[in-house]
């Protein structure tokens, strides 16, 4: 809508927890939150996590909906962007982490963490 598109110049658009699905045979953007346009009337729509339809070639769909289907992969936002005076969002295919996989993600963070707090005790009390 036109005051959304206003907020999404102003740089008011969140797409963090956003996700794309497809209904119907259309794609729509699930859960990007658009901030309401400050200057904006009674045409400024309610609900800033509303279900935005993205508009997407047919033959698109189909494959991105097998890819989803077949392979358990999510639709993920990238970034957000304007082409001549459209705005335009990168999509992509992602498949989600196993649990095992963020085990070990965290695991290395806490070692590398501790690495760097022993390395700053060590510049703190000159030894």
């Amino acid at each position: 809508m036109g005051t959304e598109v206003k907020s999404l110049r102003a740089g008011k658009a969140n797409l963090r927890d956003a996700y794309g699905e497809v209904r119907n045979g259309e794609m729509y953007l699930i859960n990007a939150h658009i901030a309401p346009y400050e200057h904006g009337n009674r045409f400024n729509p309610t609900d800033p996590r509303r279900p935005r339809k993205l508009l997407l070639h047919r033959i698109e769909i189909r494959r991105i909906q097998a890819a989803v289907q077949q392979k358990g992969m999510t639709i993920v936002p990238l970034r957000l962007y304007f082409t001549r005076g459209k705005a335009k969002i990168e999509i992509a295919l992602a498949r989600g982490k196993k649990q095992y996989d963020r085990r070990e993600d965290i695991a290395q963070r806490d070692a590398e963490r501790e690495i760097r707090r022993t390395v700053r005790e060590q510049e703190k009390g000159g030894y």
